[in-house]
């Protein structure tokens, strides 16, 4: 499914680099909602940037805890992937000084950190950005958290190829106390 957008929380710099804004509501309290543990009902495109419609489902278990004195958090997302155990996990900072967040994830299958998405909460929404390769293709990446309900938070993922124009959403997560 690809979405515009007119509202901007980035821009691209006259060299092509992705700057991110925070918003005034933007505190390091944001994710506090997430502590504890979860169970997660996920929805996720078979394949991706290729008009793909197909999705799969699957079941997962995740915890977050805060560290750094509250200025940081970390999570674990545990499931089975075609038969095999998969753990991930992100790591969350947040920047008093620029007031944005940075999103890390790490997995199983590859054990690196990726580039880490920034951006902030605007009261219940939180975006989340980053420039990264898909397949060969220069994308920007956003997560989506939409805490309305703190019960039953989800996270999306989308995917642009037109530098933010247009934007295909292929992961969503509703996450469910557990």
């Amino acid at each position: 499914m690809l979405d515009s957008f007119e509202k901007k929380d980035f821009t691209l710099n006259t060299l092509g680099e992705l700057e991110v804004f925070s918003s005034p509501s933007s505190s390091q309290d944001d994710f506090d909602f997430l502590q504890g543990q979860w169970t997660i009902h996920n929805r996720k495109l078979k394949s991706r940037l290729d008009h793909c419609k197909a999705w799969t489902e699957f079941e997962a278990r995740g915890e977050l805890r805060k560290i750094l004195n509250g200025r940081g958090n970390i999570d674990n997302f545990i499931t089975t992937l075609d038969g095999k155990p998969f753990e991930g996990m992100s790591l969350r900072l947040f920047n008093p000084k620029s007031r944005l967040w940075s999103i890390y994830w790490a997995d199983s299958t590859a054990v690196v950190l990726d580039k880490p998405v920034v951006g902030s909460f605007e009261n219940t929404v939180g975006k989340f950005y980053t420039k990264d390769i898909f397949n060969g293709i220069e994308i920007i990446v956003m997560f989506n958290w939409n805490k309305t309900d703190p019960f039953n938070p989800i996270w999306s993922q989308a995917f642009s190829v037109d530098e933010g124009k247009t934007w295909e959403w292929n992961w969503y997560m509703m996450f469910r106390k557990s």
